[in-house]
C-alpha cells in the first residue's frame, strides 16, 4: 500500500536547519523495523544490510528491537557495527590484499562481534585461509553464489569444490551460502516470485548435494529488499533487506506489496532564481 500522505515530512523551524541535510524520522524508522520483523516472523532470521543507513543510531534502533545479525558492504560499516557491539556481522565482500588485513584487525579489535566474510573461488579462499591461520584465527566464511546478478559469486552448479575446500581448510569455518538476487525487482509480485523461485532452485540443489556429501550447510543468507517478502517465507533462510529502514520513492513504486514507510527526506534550499525555468 503506497502512502500518499504528504504531511508527515513537515516539521517546525525548518528555517533553522542548515542544508543540505538528511532528516530522519525516528518514529517511522521504528515502524519499518517492526514491519520487517512482522514479515519474517522470527527475528533471528533477519540480517538487515546497513549499506542504506551507514548509521550507528539507526543500527542501535534495530538492536533494541531484538535484531542481532547484520550485513554490510565495507570495512567502515563493519567497524561501525563493531563499535556498537553488534553480535553478528557479515561483511558481504570478498576480502583480499590490504582489506583482508584490515578485516583481521577488526576481528581482533572487536571480540564481542562475530565477523564473517565471503569468498567465490579457491584462489581467494586460499589467501584468506593463509591470512587467518597466520593470526591463529578460524573465521566464518560464506560461499558467494551468482544467481543471476552477474556481479560477483560462483554459479551454484560450480560451487561444490569451493564449499568442500572451505569446510576442510585451516583458518576457515564454512558458515553457509550467500545468494544476493538484486537483479530481481519486477513490480509485478507474481512475476517477481517466479523469477526469485527460479533463481533460488539452484541454491537449494547445491545445499542438497552438499548434505549428500556430508557437508553441513548451517545457514543461507538470501535476497535484498525486492525479494525480501519471498525469501521471508522460506524456512531456515536468513533475509538481508536494507532499504526498508528508510524506504524511498523507487521502492514505493516498484514494491507496492511491501508496507514500509518513507522515513527520510533531503532538505535543500533554493538560493537563487536566475530565470523562470532555472533554480
Amino acid at each position: 500500500m503506497v502512502n500518499t500522505d504528504k504531511s508527515w515530512f513537515h516539521f517546525d523551524e525548518i528555517e533553522k536547519l542548515d542544508s543540505p541535510a538528511l532528516v530522519i524520522f525516528a518514529d517511522r524508522v521504528k515502524a519499518n523495523i517492526q514491519t520487517a520483523i512482522g514479515m519474517i516472523g522470527d527475528v533471528r532470521r533477519l540480517r538487515p544490510h546497513v549499506k542504506t543507513n551507514k548509521c550507528a543510531d539507526a543500527c542501535q534502533l534495530m538492536l533494541k528491537a531484538g535484531i542481532t545479525k547484520f550485513k554490510c558492504a565495507t570495512i567502515a560499516e563493519a567497524e561501525m557495527l563493531g563499535i556498537i557491539k553488534a553480535p553478528d556481522v557479515l561483511l558481504a565482500y570478498q576480502l583480499l590484499g590490504p582489506k583482508l588485513q584490515r578485516f583481521i584487525q577488526l576481528v581482533k579489535k572487536f571480540p564481542a562481534t562475530k565477523y564473517s566474510c565471503l569468498t567465490d573461488n579457491i584462489s581467494a579462499a586460499s589467501e584468506q585461509a593463509k591470512a587467518f591461520s597466520e593470526k591463529k584465527l578460524e573465521t566464518n566464511i560464506y560461499v558467494d553464489l551468482n544467481v543471476g546478478m552477474n556481479r560477483t559469486g560462483i554459479p551454484p552448479g560450480d560451487a561444490m569444490e569451493l564449499c568442500k575446500f572451505c569446510s576442510s581448510t585451516a583458518g576457515l569455518k564454512f558458515a553457509g551460502l550467500h545468494a544476493y538476487d538484486g537483479h530481481i525487482r519486477n513490480p509485478d509480485i507474481a512475476l517477481r516470485i517466479k523469477e526469485c523461485d527460479d533463481a533460488f532452485t539452484a541454491v537449494q540443489e547445491l545445499k542438497d548435494n552438499l548434505l549428500k556429501a556430508g557437508i553441513s550447510v548451517s545457514n543461507i543468507v538470501a535476497g535484498g529488499s525486492p525479494t525480501f517478502p519471498i525469501h521471508s517465507k522460506r524456512e531456515a533462510i536468513e533475509c538481508s533487506p536494507g532499504t526498508f529502514i528508510y524506504w524511498d520513492k523507487g521502492y514505493l513504486e516498484n514494491s507496492p506489496d511491501q508496507n514500509f514507510l518513507p522515513a527520510a527526506v533531503l532538505v535543500t534550499r533554493i538560493i537563487s532564481l536566475p530565470s523562470a525555468t532555472r533554480i
